[in-house]
């Protein structure tokens, strides 16, 4: 697993709805994740419903544009993703 140029945002728009889905998918391809970061708005009184996911992805890139489609087809979430090559 040497390739480990590729970032993936997420962002759940209603992390409600989605969140266990998008656990699911994770541990699935979580092989491939190296880094996750997970960010959203809280404060004692409320938490955000909108959440934003950063990960690097190491290996094979059939396999992470498989997790890719997986995760755009959950309702609510939206996908990007950019390929570092330095």
């Amino acid at each position: 697993m040497n390739d480990c140029g590729k970032i993936m945002a997420i962002l759940q728009e209603n992390r409600m709805d989605t969140a266990l889905k998008v656990q699911e998918i994770l541990t699935k391809y979580g092989c491939y994740i190296r880094l996750r970061l997970g960010l959203h708005e809280s404060q004692v009184e409320s938490c955000s419903n909108t959440g934003l996911i950063v990960l690097q992805l190491c290996g094979d890139q059939q396999e992470t544009a498989k997790l890719e489609t997986e995760l755009q087809a959950v309702p609510y979430v939206k996908v990007k993703s950019m390929a570092l090559n330095f």
